[in-house]
């Protein structure tokens, strides 16, 4: 092979894109600061095969909101809407976490970018297994570096689990404050866990629901205060 050819073939190898070399295969980490903005990560998401998940998939879904939000809103896995469309929360449990967080003044345009543990969805709507949840992570880990909340809502039990390692259940944990890795997180009730318990009543879960996000805005405007 002449120089000149070798020469060729090196200056193609050097100008690949990076993002090509970034590996799909689970067991093989995707290191912080892999990702310089979030359409990296989605186009990388919608290739991604780290998982059997990613065979059965329509769209990854990643994120929607605001991409510098001081809160962001952790959620379990896509569901079919979301999964149809690509965003999540989108269904009836994303209109109903919209209309929560519209109670206190906040807002996907402004105040909350919303993500969730895994980016396919799992058949039938099914739990994410350990392995699905351990394979997408570093895509959430890198969403919130991106993002950089102050606050991180967590939405039932698997994404408390999925992101601190906690085991507890949501009822026990919900509505107090956990420090994770410099950022302050409260797990909340999941808004599908919402809509199978409609009552209003004081102690119920829409009630509850009602004192965490007051407590979530009274420390988003504690934290901006403070700045």
């Amino acid at each position: 092979m002449s120089s000149e050819i070798q020469l060729s073939l090196f200056n193609e190898e050097s100008n690949f894109n990076q993002q090509d070399l970034i590996p799909t295969d689970a067991k093989i980490p995707i290191p912080p600061g892999t990702y310089t903005n979030m359409t990296e990560l989605a186009q990388h998401c919608n290739q991604c095969q780290r998982c059997e998940l990613g065979s059965t998939r329509t769209h990854a879904v990643v994120g929607r909101g605001n991409l510098k939000a001081p809160i962001m809103v952790v959620g379990e896995a896509p569901g079919q809407n979301e999964d149809e469309t690509g965003l999540p929360f989108v269904g009836r449990s994303g209109q109903l976490l919209d209309k929560i967080l519209a109670s206190v003044d906040l807002t996907t345009e402004h105040d909350v970018y919303i993500a969730n543990i895994n980016k396919c969805r799992p058949p039938d709507n099914r739990v994410p297994t350990p392995n699905e949840m351990a394979a997408c992570l570093p895509y959430l880990l890198e969403q919130i570096r991106l993002v950089n909340p102050k606050i991180i809502l967590l939405t039932g039990a698997t994404a408390v689990k999925g992101l601190t390692g906690d085991k507890r259940g949501i009822t026990k944990i919900r509505g107090q404050w956990i420090e994770w890795e410099g950022h302050l997180c409260m797990p909340i009730f999941h808004p599908s866990y919402l809509l199978r318990n409609p009552s209003k009543e004081q102690g119920s879960p829409k009630w509850l629901m009602w004192q965490d996000i007051r407590a979530v805005r009274a420390k988003y405007d504690e934290i901006r205060e403070s700045n």
